[in-house]
């Protein structure tokens, strides 16, 4: 399970500053992983399929080849994926829209696997404020995307961050279920941490750019619970699981179709 995860290189808690992290799940080496998306913008859209490694083996994960990937909708249109190598399969001419039901079929290795996924209604992403706090005598960041959740609840959000051109993602979703119908009042802690030459630390002048995903609900239950695992730690007292995934027979990862909007910022 750890390589879908490794594309999850720090998750962001609002209670704690940004920190590299190595989930420390179940150990199902030979499984199937499926990491599959859809967005309102223009494809193509991939579908990666590897098999999960052992913890104590290499971080190299192999590519499932020669599996049939079938992406369709609710108003009848349908795609065979083409293989693009490194485990990795593409669309040519399918398009994404909001409001639609999506289903991902794949059959890979004598087995079929199957999820679906709605794309809700996009919400306008009006901007970024900054701000700043101190805690040791050091400065950190923060950034409140500026937007306002529509006031149906049940509304869920995903927002990925990069620093500079930096390839590391950082990851924090939101709900609407404290804040429905209402401007948004979370912020994004950004790192500051400095520690190994890995580790990232915002300073002024440093481009923030911020992607806002409007995700279906199983999708947020599966970030949801990334953050939960995270939080636990060594010695956090939660027992290691793999999060709840929307793809059937037993393979691990995640199929999600969600909008994106997009704001960068530079540190001030």
């Amino acid at each position: 399970m750890k390589n879908i995860f490794l594309i999850i290189l720090s998750l962001s808690l609002v209670i704690s500053c940004e920190k590299e992290i190595d989930l420390n799940l179940e150990d199902q080496s030979g499984q199937i992983v499926i990491e599959g998306n859809v967005t309102d913008l223009a494809g193509p859209y991939f579908v990666k399929i590897t098999k999960s490694v052992a913890f104590t083996e290499a971080n190299q994960y192999p590519a499932v080849e020669n599996a049939q990937v079938v992406l369709s909708d609710n108003t009848g249109q349908t795609e065979t994926l083409q293989y693009a190598g490194n485990g990795t399969y593409k669309t040519s001419n399918f398009v994404g829209h909001s409001g639609r039901t999506y289903t991902l079929k794949i059959n890979a290795e004598g087995k079929q696997y199957s999820a679906q996924s709605i794309m809700p209604e996009a919400v306008s992403f009006d901007g970024l404020e900054q701000d700043s706090f101190k805690v040791g005598g050091e400065t950190s960041y923060t950034l409140l995307p500026l937007f306002t959740d529509p006031s149906p609840l049940g509304n869920r959000y995903l927002f990925v961050y990069t620093v500079n051109n930096n390839p590391k993602k950082f990851f924090s979703e939101f709900s609407d279920n404290v804040n429905n119908g209402m401007p948004n009042q979370r912020p994004l802690i950004l790192p500051n941490d400095d520690a190994n030459a890995d580790d990232i630390k915002v300073v002024v002048g440093d481009m923030i750019h911020v992607e806002m995903q409007c995700i279906d609900d199983p999708v947020y239950t599966f970030y949801s619970a990334l953050l939960q695992l995270s939080g636990g730690g060594p010695g956090g007292g939660v027992t290691p699981a793999n999060p709840p995934s929307n793809i059937t027979n037993g393979a691990l990862g995640y199929f999600s179709a969600h909008t994106v909007r997009t704001k960068s910022i530079v540190i001030q």
